[in-house]
């Protein structure tokens, strides 16, 4: 059996995919690409909920350390908190959870919902935009950018320099893109030493130098290319996947427009129906396991797929159906479940529902510029992304 990630058309449409890979088995030990042994594939949902609960290692450079490879991806990408265990990782998720709690997240809401208008304020009647491009790319970029303290000139080179670091299979694009951003990070640290202000990097900057024992140097930066990635990268997916969602599900929309209180439960639905994270990062067995009932070997790698646990009809009944009155979409897992759940799904939701309503009130028309099966998905299995979605206002 070949990986079935190695098929294009995976990208174009993965959920055909998912569904034979769970029909043979919810965790399935599939052929590494071109590579010696197997790696575990979970696709069910309760096998997907025990995998992100058990003991997993996302310790990438304990399970690399003796095997040769020709990347040279920078440390402070390869090794950033979502490459480790407890109690390190518990040490640094502590420092910034704070930051992305549901009441800081309610106080955001106003500048959230400014920034949205502003964007869609440049919008003409009648006229056809790329809404990756103009409204799901830029919205969350520059929220992450401001909490961080990027300054407004160099946000454009952050989120290509981040798309870049998904582009699967292009490991030259891939590792010099960690290079650049890195780089540029270490260069705002540094300007930040000199000139603080308010902004969280300058906090964890703080923190650093109070006491290095809670933060090194090394890990100030990691976490600084890590919030500035993970902040914007997966909810630009999510919402050019909710927006192509209701555009392709009319009755949908219509229901949502006449009750916009409905969004935030309609959120739900739309991240279980298209989760984002299609493929969850990087995790490893240190110790044999049994997931799902299948036996999972010492030292193989497992792939966690929320995209298709999302879509376990166990789970979900007629799970490829777009429902927004679904009563239990709440439990999707395309924020992940556990101790490495996604830590910015209060600000990703907020941003979501914001982008969503703003869409609904002022483009009661809106609709695509171009056929569903035309348009073009990135071409990365971990995240599930439009290159761009154009549509007429």
């Amino acid at each position: 059996m070949t990986s079935p990630f190695a098929d294009p058309a995976f990208y174009r449409d993965r959920y055909p995919t998912y569904d034979a890979l769970r029909t043979k088995s919810p965790v399935l030990r599939i052929p590494m690409d071109g590579k010696a042994g197997t790696a575990a594939v979970v696709t069910g949902y309760d096998a997907a909920r025990q995998a992100f609960a058990a003991p997993l290692s996302k310790d990438t450079g304990a399970y690399f350390a003796d095997r040769p490879s020709d990347r040279s991806l920078h440390p402070a990408v390869a090794r950033t908190m979502l490459a480790t265990d407890p109690p390190e990782h518990t040490r640094l998720r502590r420092l910034v959870t704070r930051a992305f709690t549901t009441t800081v997240v309610d106080g955001l809401r106003p500048y959230i919902r400014s920034l949205a208008g502003q964007l869609v304020s440049r919008w003409a009647p009648g006229t056809e935009i790329d809404l990756v491009e103009e409204l799901a790319g830029p919205l969350p970029v520059t929220v992450i950018c401001q909490l961080l303290g990027v300054p407004p000139a160099d946000r454009p080179a952050i989120r290509a320099w981040s798309t870049d670091l998904f582009a699967t299979g292009d490991h030259r694009r891939i590792d010099a893109a960690s290079h650049a951003l890195a780089g540029y990070m270490a260069d705002l640290i540094a300007g930040k030493r000199t000139r603080p202000d308010r902004s969280l990097l300058s906090e964890l900057i703080a923190v650093h130098d109070d006491d290095a024992s809670r933060l090194s140097e090394d890990e100030l930066l990691s976490l600084a290319v890590l919030l500035l990635v993970a902040g914007h990268e997966t909810t630009t997916a999510a919402i050019g996947n909710a927006v192509l969602a209701l555009l392709r599900h009319p009755a949908e929309m219509e229901h949502l427009r006449a009750d916009p209180h409905r969004i935030r439960t309609a959120v739900d639905e739309l991240l279980r129906y298209d989760s984002p994270v299609s493929i969850a990062t990087w995790r490893w067995a240190p110790d044999e396991l049994d997931l799902g009932g299948t036996h999972v070997p010492a030292g193989s790698p497992v792939f966690v797929c929320p995209g298709a646990a999302n879509r376990d009809p166990a789970r979900f009944p007629d799970p490829d159906r777009l429902d927004l009155r679904r009563a239990d979409a709440a439990g999707h897992l395309a924020f992940g479940h556990g101790i490495h759940r996604c830590l910015g799904a209060p600000l990703a939701h907020a941003e979501i529902e914001i982008v969503l309503g703003v869409l609904l009130e002022q483009f009661p028309g809106l609709r695509l510029a171009a056929p569903a099966d035309r348009l073009v998905w990135r071409q990365s299995r971990l995240v599930r992304a439009l290159v761009a979605l154009p549509v007429r206002l």
